[in-house]
This record gives C-alpha cells, structure tokens and sequence, in this order.
C-alpha cells in the first residue's frame, strides 16, 4: 500500500502487535470455547487437533490473551477515561449511526462508544480469567466447591457469549468506518480520517 506522507500516525508497530495478538488469541478462544460449550459446534475440535487438545489448550491460550491484554490495558486506559463530551457523544450515537456524523461532538483518539467498550471488555476479561480458574480443572478446580465451579462455568459461559458478541460490534464498526482498519493494519490514518471521526485528536497532533 501506498502511503500518503502527510497521513497520521495512529499506532506504533508495538501497538498493533499488542492489538492483534489480543485479537488472535481471542478468535482462537472463541472458537475452542464454543466448540466446548454444545455438541452441535464439537466438529469445531478438529481445528485444534481434537477434544482433547482443546480442552488443553483453550486455558493457556486464555492465559496468553490475558497477559497481552493487561499489556494493552494499561497501555490504552489514560485515553479512555470518560468525560462530558463522551457521555454527550454516546446519547446522540443514533445519529452517527443513521449517517450523520457532522454535529456529534467533537471527540479525542477514542470516542464515547470506543471508551465504554475498552472499560466493558477490561471487566469482562477479569470476569473470564478468574471463572476460568475456577474451572481449570487439570490444576485448580479441586480447591473450590462444587457450587463455587458451577457458578464459575455459568459465569464464563455468560461473559464470554457478551463479549463475542461486542467483538463482532467492533468490528463491524471497523468496517462500517471506512480508514479504521488501516489503522491497525499500517499504524497510519488520513487527515480526512481523522478530521471528521476525531477532530480534537486531529487538532492535538497537528496544531491545527
């Protein structure tokens, strides 16, 4: 791809890497998980080598996707605290979403939307780590009740199904936002991009 010299650096390499990461290890546990979760989606195994394997390996690569996502967590966290602006951009997301984005206000590297899904999928990610120990039984399931691992597995079950289904929300709006995955693809935005979904970022990193 051919890059414009005037476009804007969105993320180092370091971020993206971080990013995708995340994203791999989700789609690897979303798919290991359902698998496990009901019979019809089993055949699902065999991307992993087996029933075996994935009951095996979905725990550690949980265990990856956690490590990298703490990484990411505090990496990201100072830009996504919410503020007035942010809540006012969330009540009139409508219109964005019915095509007219030039009166929602004026927002900084993330807007309303994007910072309540960062807090959403940091409380979902705790909530998924700890039921899953609880319910990792090959090292620690043994030192809970059984009542304590049933509310666990109910727990991860729930949490994982909300959190497939604001993943697909991210990235449909990727998508639907024309530039956004460049982004993460090549770290870099147009000032166009930037100027209309973000211009108060636009304005902090051009002085303009």
């Amino acid at each position: 791809m051919i890059r414009d010299p005037s476009d804007l650096q969105r993320y180092n390499a370091s971020e993206r890497a971080n990013h995708w990461v995340v994203g791999i290890c989700f789609i690897l546990l979303a798919l290991s998980g359902l698998a496990l979760f009901h019979p019809a989606l089993f055949p699902l195994t065999g991307l992993f080598g087996g029933g075996v394997w994935t009951r095996i390996l979905h725990p550690f690569v949980g265990v990856v996707m956690m490590l990298f996502f703490v990484v990411m967590f505090f990496r990201f966290k100072h830009l996504n605290q919410m503020t007035q602006t942010d809540w006012e951009w969330v009540k009139r997301a409508k219109e964005m979403v019915d095509g007219d984005d030039h009166n929602m206000p004026e927002m900084g590297k993330y807007n309303g939307g994007q910072k309540l899904l960062f807090w959403f999928l940091g409380a979902a990610m705790l909530v998924l780590f700890a039921s899953g120990i609880v319910i990792w039984r090959a090292y620690f399931s043994a030192y809970f009740p059984i009542g304590v691992i049933r509310i666990g597995a109910l727990l991860h079950a729930a949490f994982a199904a909300l959190m497939i289904i604001a993943i697909i929300v991210h990235v449909y709006a990727a998508i639907w936002v024309r530039g956004t995955i460049r982004a993460m693809l090549y770290g870099t935005v147009t000032r166009a991009w930037a100027k209309q979904h973000h211009r108060a970022w636009y304005r902090q990193v051009t002085g303009k």
